[in-house]
């Protein structure tokens, strides 16, 4: 009963994903923002009112950020086509030098009269295509005329404009429906967070409704700490990589440095991910090699210090999980939900974590889970 019970969450963790996330990302930005509430709050403002201020500075916020952002993007358009001249420009370099190395490689390993014998292979069918052309005097047969407009109408329907928006939106309707969701449930979720927390300790008597209490809070806790320590260390990254790319001369540094710093928080594929921004744009202009490896290397030392010095310090000293179950946790969700799993894996253990560590007969599984 306990297999197939478990098979059956995971089938319904699998086939309600988009519900599942929507949840979650929504409870993960409720306990961001709960704090916030609380400091509203002190300015003789109810609960609801508290809760649609924050709310709306926090889009204000996202907001201004993402102007910022679409004006870097907007520049970099603009010079896509040199982009594109310099990107076909190096492969053409590469193509060129590849097929060298290997011409030279296949004239120093393999045997002059090897290659002699090739090249009277590849010559036989060129010399009787000759012969067959010369012997054949006979014109070749006239082409017939293309019909003219005349001849030939063709009638064409033009696609309606809702057809293809609906093309493309359809793709992502569903995600999109279930991201609208969002702001009204973490609205929800503040506003009426001291009502839900009542409701549920009541259920329970007793020692269990303390025990209640405390894996609510240190659910709340370990996911606060989590995502606000990855900000501040991402935000940490962003500004030493966009001062680094500043220095090296890297084209948008402020759009590169901030994509650079938050992709390095990755798991297990930080580092790639940190490197390809910059690299891709110091590519796409003149630039010395000397100044390539340069930028390389700045860009894995920042990403190599963050994780082993600071991210110890601001992230791992409160969501301790051993680096078993933090393998073991990204390749399971990240099988069940893609991308989005990977990103909410370590959150979703944490919280699994601090439920075990405040209850008395789930505390052996949270030691497991813990370092």
């Amino acid at each position: 009963m306990s297999l197939v019970g478990l098979a059956a969450l995971i089938a319904l963790l699998y086939f309600g994903r988009s519900f599942f996330i929507t949840l979650i990302i929504s409870a993960m930005f409720g306990f961001i923002l709960d704090p916030m509430v609380e400091l509203v709050m002190r300015l003789k403002l109810s609960r609801p009112i508290a809760a649609a201020v924050v709310i709306l500075v926090a889009v204000t916020a996202v907001y201004g950020f993402g102007v910022m952002l679409w004006r870097e993007v907007a520049h970099f358009t603009e010079d896509l086509p040199t982009y594109s001249s310099r990107m076909n420009e190096l492969y053409n370099k590469a193509s060129d030098e590849v097929e060298r190395l290997t011409h030279s490689t296949f004239e120093a390993l393999v045997p002059r009269r090897i290659q002699e014998q090739g090249a009277q292979i590849e010559q036989k069918p060129q010399v009787a295509a000759a012969a067959r052309k010369r012997k054949s005097n006979a014109p070749a047969p006239a082409e017939p005329a293309p019909p003219t407009v005349q001849d030939v109408r063709i009638h064409t329907e033009p696609t309606p404009a809702i057809s293809v928006v609906y093309g493309y939106a359809s793709e992502y309707f569903h995600v999109l429906l279930m991201l609208s969701f969002v702001p009204f449930l973490v609205y929800f979720m503040l506003s009426w967070s001291d009502h839900v927390r009542k409701s549920i300790l009541q259920m329970f008597r007793g020692e269990e409704r303390y025990m209640v209490g405390k894996s609510l809070a240190g659910v709340a806790e370990l996911t606060r700490a989590y995502i606000l320590g990855n900000f501040i260390l991402g935000a940490m990254l962003a500004g030493a990589s966009a001062l680094m790319f500043f220095m090296l001369g890297v084209p948008y540094w402020p759009l590169v440095g901030s994509i650079s710093g938050f992709l390095s928080l990755a798991p297990y594929v930080g580092l790639p991910l940190a490197v390809a921004p910059p690299l891709m744009a110091a590519l796409a202009v003149p630039n010395k090699f000397t100044t390539i490896l340069t930028l390389v290397a700045v860009t894995a030392a920042l990403h190599v210090v963050a994780l082993n010095l600071l991210y110890p310090k601001v992230v791992g000293k409160r969501v301790h999980l051993n680096p078993l179950v933090v393998t073991i946790a990204l390749m399971f969700w990240s099988a069940l939900w893609g991308g989005i799993g990977l990103l909410l894996a370590i959150p979703i253990t944490a919280a699994i974590k601090g439920v075990c560590d405040n209850v008395e007969s789930m505390r052996p599984y949270g030691k497991l889970l813990g370092d």
